[in-house]
């Protein structure tokens, strides 16, 4: 699109709750102004945004594509057609595919592949050969690709002594450590916490400290390497309290994210083993997700991060603790936070933005997109009186396992543009 020319709009912003009405003029890919006065120029097509919202596309820096090795549940390809269906135009794949990535050659694959979508496609790397804890993977090689997260996603570093080596070694090159943290031990089956609802259905829980331990052990090393770690999907109100704890001290570099599924569902939500409710870390307490809620507006996670985790329909139809752990977010995160959050006045559009779209650009060292003269035409636009239906035909993910299938929410995404090209339009 070479000129576009959005009327009437209110545009949201990460540093403030309000909202500015105002007309965008989009020309070659760039906002060239953002004013309650501009007219359109004559050669621009005109949308009339009038009533809705326009805010900076969002960016998720954890999701599951699944290729190489498992392309039924999801594409590069179909994994960036959901992303732009829910507002997302950049995202960073988690490496345990098959084969995973761990070394340069499969790393430039996957972004190859990427760079068909029409979105941002970054990789992470694995911190171990295979992601089994033994050998240090292929780090520099995928360095020079420009990898710079870490991460064994799916799986703890059972051996602190290699990931400790692997700090030592990775931070000399600006890279830093996500860690999924879990004690293989206590965790059991991994099926659902530990409490009230394992024992109802009789299935062995895994207690909230299998969690809560490598989120200490994993800090404690980066305090003593001085590398960067990030603690992914937090479920534990006791695990988030340490990561603050370790922020407040001020002297090792931490950064934690919290999925959309860990603030909105508890393990009252399983009812008779359904396993759409079904992932890792799993669902804990009410509590839980009340103090998550609270450390999220008090800035104790910097990120919003989906975990987007596709299954075919098939893998989760089998029993409860043999299906696999994982929902899929990339589509239904952004209209669960408005109606869940936004439009009840829990937080605002700003802490939305802050944490799922400029925070999450700035830790992969991208710049955010805020909607400003001079920009890259990089925004979507929102109608909070909208509602959207997450049916099977809707959803663009290969797989839906999701708590929200054929749900109704309130609010939609009418438009998503990126680099100024229109992705997705209704």
């Amino acid at each position: 699109m070479n000129a576009l020319f959005l009327s009437h709009c209110q545009i949201a912003c990460e540093d403030s709750p309000d909202l500015v009405k105002a007309h965008v003029l989009v020309e070659n890919g760039i906002i060239q102004a953002v004013g309650a006065d501009l007219v359109k120029p004559s050669h621009a097509r005109e949308i009339d945004a009038k009533g809705r919202i326009l805010m900076p596309a969002m960016f998720d820096a954890h999701v599951h594509f699944r290729e190489p090795g498992f392309e039924a549940k999801e594409t590069i390809a179909s994994g960036a057609r959901a992303a732009i269906n829910g507002g997302v135009t950049g995202i960073v794949m988690m490496p345990n595919t098959s084969p995973a990535l761990d070394n340069p050659a499969t790393i430039r694959s996957v972004l190859e592949a990427g760079k068909k979508t029409g979105i941002t496609v970054l990789s992470s790397g694995c911190i171990t050969k295979g992601r089994q804890g033994k050998e240090l993977a292929a780090i520099d090689g995928m360095r020079q690709l420009g990898v710079t997260m870490l991460t064994d996603d799916g799986d703890s570093v059972y051996d602190p002594a290699v990931l400790y080596r692997a700090m030592l070694y990775a931070k000399e090159f600006g890279m830093f450590f996500a860690s999924h943290c879990e004690v293989p031990e206590l965790a059991g089956p991994r099926a659902l916490t530990e409490g009230p609802t394992a024992y109802r259905l009789g299935i062995k829980g895994s207690p909230a400290c299998a969690e809560e331990i490598i989120i200490d052990r994993d800090i404690r090393l980066a305090h003593a390497t001085g590398a960067h770690i990030h603690i992914q999907h937090v479920s534990s109100a006791l695990g988030m309290e340490t990561i603050r704890w370790w922020k407040e001290r001020g002297d090792v570099k931490v950064t934690a994210e919290v999925a959309p599924h860990h603030l909105m569902f508890s393990e009252d939500d399983i009812g008779d083993f359904d396993t759409h409710y079904k992932m890792n870390p799993p669902l804990r307490t009410k509590r839980d997700n009340a103090a998550l809620l609270e450390g999220l507006k008090q800035g104790v996670f910097d990120l919003i991060a989906t975990d987007h985790a596709p299954h075919t329909a098939f893998e989760k139809s089998q029993d409860f603790v043999s299906a696999p752990n994982g929902i899929t977010g990339l589509e239904t995160a952004l209209i669960s936070l408005y109606d869940r959050y936004v439009q009840h006045g829990v937080f605002g559009w700003d802490l939305v933005i802050k944490r799922y779209s400029a925070e999450p650009r700035r830790f992969m060292e991208l710049s955010p997109v805020p909607i400003e003269a001079g920009k890259t035409a990089e925004f979507l636009l929102f109608d909070p009186q909208g509602e959207t239906t997450f049916t099977k035909e809707f959803m663009q993910s290969r797989s839906q396992n999701t708590p929200f299938l054929n749900q109704t929410l309130r609010g939609s995404i009418d438009l998503v543009v990126k680099d100024g090209n229109v992705l997705l339009e209704r």
